[in-house]
């Protein structure tokens, strides 16, 4: 089984609540964080909307995160453009 590690070497703003991700194995994504920051229910993670808050964004060793891990992604789910999964996108009845 290969355990590489995958790192994001750099991000930059693609658009709004879009960021360009390179990967250290070459890997590109660009990825739309509106509809999972839309879709949250707190308040705090909702507030990434604005842009302003969104664009505090940085790497700290290979992730990407905002404030002190106030907001982070798995690096997998990055990895492969997939930040929303089958539950998070189910409606409440």
């Amino acid at each position: 089984m290969n355990s590489k590690t995958i790192n994001i070497t750099s991000v930059e703003k693609a658009g709004p609540c879009q960021l360009h991700l390179k990967f250290d194995d070459g890997t590109e994504q660009i990825v739309d964080f509106k509809e999972f920051l839309s879709q949250s229910r707190h308040p705090d993670i909702r507030a990434y909307l604005e842009e302003g808050k969104f664009d505090t964004y940085h790497l700290e060793y290979g992730e990407l995160v905002w404030g002190d891990y106030d907001l982070c992604f798995p690096i997998i789910d990055l990895y492969r453009n997939q930040i929303l999964h089958p539950a998070s996108m189910e409606v409440a009845a």
